[in-house]
Parts: structure tokens; sequence; C-alpha cells
């Protein structure tokens, strides 16, 4: 919530300082989410694998009844 407010309170003043440069970060705004959110999904399925890689790798020792220490 607070970082909304400050990304606002940002977009404000530089509306009130340039605003032809306010609006074109309003209008380019939308487009850039769309660009990164392939991006966001690539990253979420190479953090899952690496996840289950990891699993992979520590599962021999989960069954012998490792413990990681505190």
């Amino acid at each position: 919530m607070m970082k909304a407010l400050m990304v606002f309170t940002g977009w404000c003043i530089l509306f009130v300082l340039c605003w032809p440069i306010a609006l074109f970060a309003l209008i380019l705004f939308p487009v850039v989410w769309l660009v990164s959110l392939p991006l966001r999904l690539l990253g979420i399925a190479v953090e899952a694998l690496f996840d289950f890689v990891r699993a992979l790798l520590f599962l021999p020792a989960r069954l012998l009844g490792w413990r990681r220490q505190s």
C-alpha cells in the first residue's frame, strides 16, 4: 500500500513538473507490464525447476533421516 502511494505521489510531482513525460509514463506502464509478464512466468518456472532438482539431490539424505541443524 505504501509503495503504491509513493508511486502515485511521484507521478503527481512529475505531472506538475513535466506533464508530457508523466502522460507518456502512464501510457507506457501497461505495455512494459505486458512485456515483462512472460519473463516473470519464465522466472517462476526456472525457480520451480531448481527447487525440484534440489529436492532430488537431497532425497537420499532425507530418506536416511538427516535433519538440518538450527
